[in-house]
């Protein structure tokens, strides 16, 4: 049994993502707004998932397997939420992500590849057609070894959907 929130469809991508329950995941301490937290992301066969980590359980969380960690703040119930995580944790991942199979962790991993680069940390080097699929290279700036990223020719729709998410994992709206 998972003491993580109980996960919730969010947008029209297929990831189902826990809400922040304002509470750390391993003591269940509540984490009132304006506090100092550690954020969590981790792959699970299904999703995307987030976990709240208070200051005093910070060294006893085991981080293995985690796909990104950073100190936050808990938001305010009715603050904009502005982003917390640098580039470079965005970057890693993408290429965390760079294997993924499922329908919803491309289209997440495209958007995201979409974000880094319009930040400029992504280069687009070329693209190819590969099993009908459209297939672009790009670089992380600064490297010369190229990674794929597949289109997967998402509608305005899909793409909004995926963009709230992404916005929400990092935000800690979650």
């Amino acid at each position: 049994m998972s003491a993580a929130a109980p996960q919730q469809p969010v947008g029209s991508a297929g990831y189902a993502l826990a809400k922040a329950q304002g509470k750390c995941h391993l003591c269940n301490r509540q984490i009132l707004p304006g506090e100092k937290l550690f954020a969590a992301l981790r792959e699970t066969p299904a999703t995307l998932e987030r976990l709240d980590i208070c200051p005093a359980c910070r060294d006893q969380f085991d981080r293995s397997g985690l796909l990104g960690f950073w100190q936050t703040t808990m938001p305010q119930p009715t603050a904009k939420k502005p982003i917390f995580v640098d580039d470079d944790l965005l970057c890693d991942l993408f290429e965390r992500l760079s294997e993924a199979a499922e329908p919803a962790k491309i289209h997440f991993r495209f958007v995201l590849g979409l974000i880094l680069m319009r930040k400029r940390r992504i280069v687009y080097e070329s693209s190819r057609v590969q099993d009908g699929r459209e297939i672009w290279c790009v670089r992380l700036k600064g490297r010369q070894d190229t990674l794929d990223l597949v289109d997967p020719k998402l509608n305005e729709q899909q793409v909004a959907g995926v963009s709230s998410q992404l916005g929400e994992i990092l935000s800690g709206e979650l």
